[in-house]
Protein backbone atom coordinates (compact mmCIF):
# COMPACT_ATOMS: atom_id res chain seq x y z
CA UNK A 1 0.00 0.00 0.00
CA UNK A 2 3.41 2.35 0.24
CA UNK A 3 4.45 1.84 -2.64
CA UNK A 4 1.16 3.18 -4.10
CA UNK A 5 0.58 6.00 -1.84
CA UNK A 6 3.93 7.30 -2.65
CA UNK A 7 3.76 6.50 -6.55
CA UNK A 8 -0.09 8.80 -6.20
CA UNK A 9 2.45 11.83 -4.23
CA UNK A 10 4.50 12.18 -6.98
CA UNK A 11 1.99 11.82 -9.86
CA UNK A 12 0.29 14.78 -8.23
CA UNK A 13 3.56 16.79 -7.66
CA UNK A 14 4.38 15.95 -11.36
CA UNK A 15 0.61 17.27 -12.45
CA UNK A 16 1.37 20.60 -10.12
CA UNK A 17 3.99 21.34 -12.04
CA UNK A 18 2.19 20.28 -15.76
CA UNK A 19 -0.73 22.62 -14.62
CA UNK A 20 2.53 26.15 -14.08
CA UNK A 21 3.95 24.67 -17.77
CA UNK A 22 0.40 24.71 -18.58
CA UNK A 23 -0.25 28.50 -17.47
CA UNK A 24 3.56 29.59 -18.72
CA UNK A 25 2.28 27.99 -22.16
CA UNK A 26 -0.87 29.47 -22.35
CA UNK A 27 0.77 32.88 -21.72
CA UNK A 28 2.98 32.13 -24.75
CA UNK A 29 0.12 31.65 -26.95
CA UNK A 30 -1.53 34.95 -26.21
CA UNK A 31 1.52 36.50 -27.54
CA UNK A 32 0.99 34.20 -30.58
CA UNK A 33 -2.40 35.12 -31.38
CA UNK A 34 -1.53 39.08 -30.95
CA UNK A 35 0.97 38.30 -33.90
CA UNK A 36 -1.32 36.34 -35.72
CA UNK A 37 -3.48 39.05 -35.18
CA UNK A 38 -1.40 41.87 -36.41
CA UNK A 39 -0.16 39.80 -39.53
CA UNK A 40 -3.24 38.39 -40.34
CA UNK A 41 -2.52 34.64 -40.15
CA UNK A 42 -5.02 31.89 -39.20
CA UNK A 43 -4.76 30.54 -36.58
CA UNK A 44 -4.44 26.50 -37.45
CA UNK A 45 -0.84 26.06 -39.18
CA UNK A 46 -0.28 22.18 -39.94
CA UNK A 47 3.49 23.06 -40.63
CA UNK A 48 4.43 24.09 -37.56
CA UNK A 49 2.28 21.42 -35.27
CA UNK A 50 4.43 19.12 -37.63
CA UNK A 51 7.57 20.27 -36.55
CA UNK A 52 6.06 20.64 -32.63
CA UNK A 53 5.26 17.09 -32.93
CA UNK A 54 8.34 15.78 -34.75
CA UNK A 55 10.83 17.54 -32.50
CA UNK A 56 9.16 17.51 -28.92
CA UNK A 57 8.65 13.67 -29.43
CA UNK A 58 12.14 12.99 -29.99
CA UNK A 59 12.41 13.91 -26.15
CA UNK A 60 10.76 10.33 -25.16
CA UNK A 61 13.13 7.35 -26.16
CA UNK A 62 10.43 4.64 -24.85
CA UNK A 63 8.45 4.13 -27.87
CA UNK A 64 5.32 2.76 -26.53
CA UNK A 65 5.27 5.99 -24.28
CA UNK A 66 6.37 8.37 -27.40
CA UNK A 67 2.97 6.99 -29.13
CA UNK A 68 0.57 8.33 -26.18
CA UNK A 69 3.42 12.08 -25.75
CA UNK A 70 2.27 12.45 -29.15
CA UNK A 71 -1.63 12.21 -28.03
CA UNK A 72 -0.43 14.62 -25.11
CA UNK A 73 0.65 17.20 -27.81
CA UNK A 74 -1.68 16.73 -30.29
CA UNK A 75 -3.91 17.38 -27.14
CA UNK A 76 -2.65 20.29 -26.06
CA UNK A 77 -2.41 21.95 -29.32
CA UNK A 78 -5.82 21.09 -30.30
CA UNK A 79 -6.46 23.42 -26.84
CA UNK A 80 -4.16 26.05 -27.67
CA UNK A 81 -6.24 26.58 -30.94
CA UNK A 82 -9.24 26.62 -29.25
CA UNK A 83 -7.86 29.26 -26.43
CA UNK A 84 -6.96 31.30 -29.47
CA UNK A 85 -10.20 31.29 -31.76
CA UNK A 86 -12.14 32.98 -28.26
CA UNK A 87 -9.31 35.62 -27.91
CA UNK A 88 -9.29 36.68 -31.52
Amino acid sequence: MADIKKARETINNIDKQIAKLFLDRMRAVEEVIRYKIENNLPIYDQKRELEVIEKNSKYIEDEEIRKYYIEVLNKIMEVSKKYQENHK
